[in-house]
């Protein structure tokens, strides 16, 4: 019994020891991101060949559409889902979402575009706005499904829900990363702060409002943050329904009006910090009016989806 006590009190104080060496690799890598933000001062260009530049928003774009179409193809094999139909979708959407995000930025600074007509090509220089590309990819994904339902005698609204549900968590993980580009491009900063996470930012790319004030909230840090929470829920539900085999209608609904939702919902409370230009109503910030109006369209779907809608198809 005594050698038990021992050996159990050995194995409780190992784990404190471990659990207290964590909460310092913890507190470590936390105080170095803060250093790391306040400190640094990020340049667009990542390497230079001559007159060819290569750009960390390039870099950051590829390899957040690679991180979540990568998710995305693994998540569909637990559902008997070809990943060339993945890759097919993908392609599409991506295109239409490169698209569709720089038409919509367009839109949001259609003064600038008005009098620099070439820059809307330039979509290395930033300018690509998340809402557009997923109105763009909705459209896009809508026409390969109604496509793809058809051709293999599915039910489209069943097809439509369960894809995108596995869609879903792959596009929270691909802004979290993509989300850096702008860091870099040292664009979509907050109001002034003098907060220890603060970022600098360059005396050109400063509003003239702010053209005395040297540190910024980093509102890109808080946007990659908030997704990457989001993509941890998304991906922790997907694995209990797998795990559980409770692939069903509704559940693809929830997820998929979760990723909406809590999306809408961080983007609208990070507007009132961002200081970019973009159109108003009544005070309101565009995004924030859109974020209104997805947080409402995808709550009455799954509360009627929930409550009213009685198909269980798997």
């Amino acid at each position: 019994m005594a050698k038990l006590v021992d050996a159990l009190a050995l194995g409780a104080s190992g784990a404190i020891l471990e659990s207290s060496s964590l909460s310092v690799r913890t507190q470590k890598t936390f105080k170095f991101m803060i250093n790391f933000l306040h400190s640094f001062n990020p340049q667009p260009i990542l390497a230079s060949f001559g007159s060819l530049h290569i750009y960390w928003y390039g870099l950051f774009m590829v390899s957040s559409i690679s991180a979540g179409l990568f998710v995305t193809i693994k998540l569909a094999k637990h559902y008997k889902i070809l990943s060339e139909t993945i890759i097919d979708l993908g392609f599409w959407a991506i295109i239409s979402g490169l698209v569709g995000a720089r038409i919509y930025d367009c839109f949001l600074n259609f003064e600038y575009y008005l009098h620099n007509p070439l820059d809307v090509f330039k979509i290395w220089q930033g300018g690509l706005a998340i809402h557009g590309a997923l109105i763009a990819g909705l459209i896009v994904f809508f026409v390969f499904i109604k496509k793809y339902a058809k051709q293999n005698s599915l039910n489209f609204k069943n097809e439509f829900w369960k894809i995108a549900s596995i869609i879903v968590p792959g596009v929270a993980l691909g802004q979290a990363i993509g989300r850096w580009g702008n860091y870099f491009n040292q664009e979509l900063f907050g109001l002034p702060t003098n907060l220890p996470w603060s970022i600098p930012i360059n005396l050109l790319n400063r509003p003239l409002e702010y053209i005395s004030n040297d540190f910024f909230h980093p509102t890109f840090f808080y946007e990659s943050l908030g997704s990457l929470l989001i993509f941890l829920v998304l991906i922790g539900a997907q694995t209990y329904l797998i795990k559980k085999n409770k692939q069903n209608y509704k559940n693809y609904v929830i997820i998929t009006g979760s990723y909406f939702i809590l999306y809408s919902i961080l983007r609208f409370s990070l507007e009132f910090i961002r200081i970019d230009s973009a159109p108003a109503l009544y005070g309101w910030r565009w995004p924030q009016i859109i974020s209104l109006i997805i947080i409402i369209t995808f709550t009455i779907i799954m509360i009627k989806t929930i409550f009213y809608d009685r198909t269980q198809t798997k």
